[in-house]
C-alpha cells in the first residue's frame, strides 16, 4: 500500500474542514499519528476541543487571527504574512523532527490566495515533505500547480445553504 499522497479538499461548499476532521479521526482511530493545523481560523470551532483530547492528535493552533484580509491596510497584510510564514515554518519543522502520519493544513489554499502564505513556500514542502506523510489542504480554488500536485481532488460544491437566507453560523454545525 502506498502512503504519503496529498489530498485536496476544495470548493463553495460546506464541509472541507469537517472532512479534514473525519480523515484526522479514521487515521488516529488506526494508530496514526495526526498534526492538525489551521490558517485563517482562530481555533474555536467545536471539533478543536475534541481533536486535542485525542491521544493520536496533535493540534497545533495558529494562535492569532487577523480578520477579513480583504478588510486589512497593507501593513496589517504584512504582518499577517509574516505570521502565518513563521507559524508554517513552524509546522514544517514540527513534522521533520517528529514522525507522523498524516498532517492537515485547513484552509491553507485559502492563505496562499489571499498572499498571507507563498505558494512557492507549500509546493517545495511537498515537494520534500517526509516520506510516508500524507497531507490534507482544504480551501476553496486551489491553483492548477496545487491540483497538479495532489493525488486527491475532492470538490464540495454548495447547491444550497442556510446562510443564504440570513442564517448565522451556528455552534456545533458551522463552527
Amino acid at each position: 500500500m502506498m502512503y504519503g499522497l496529498v489530498h485536496v479538499y476544495e470548493g463553495d461548499g460546506k464541509g472541507k474542514t469537517t472532512a479534514a476532521v473525519g480523515l484526522s479521526v479514521r487515521c488516529a482511530g488506526n494508530g496514526g499519528c495526526v498534526l492538525f493545523t489551521q490558517f485563517l481560523k482562530d481555533g474555536s470551532s467545536g471539533e478543536i476541543s475534541v481533536l486535542k483530547q485525542m491521544k493520536q492528535i496533535t493540534v497545533l493552533p495558529a494562535e492569532r487571527k487577523f480578520g477579513f484580509t480583504f478588510l486589512m491596510t497593507e501593513d496589517e497584510k504584512k504582518e499577517a504574512s509574516d505570521y502565518y510564514t513563521a507559524y508554517f515554518e513552524k509546522i514544517t519543522e514540527t513534522v521533520r523532527k517528529t514522525h507522523y502520519d498524516l498532517l492537515v493544513l485547513d484552509e491553507i489554499i485559502g492563505a496562499c490566495n489571499t498572499g498571507m502564505l507563498e505558494e512557492s513556500l507549500l509546493l517545495e514542502f511537498l515537494d520534500s515533505r517526509p516520506e510516508g506523510l500524507e497531507v490534507v489542504l482544504t480551501g476553496r480554488d486551489p491553483s492548477d500547480s496545487l491540483r497538479q500536485c495532489c493525488d486527491y481532488d475532492s470538490e464540495i460544491k454548495k447547491k444550497k445553504h442556510p446562510f443564504d437566507n440570513g442564517t448565522a453560523a451556528r455552534d456545533g454545525i458551522e463552527r
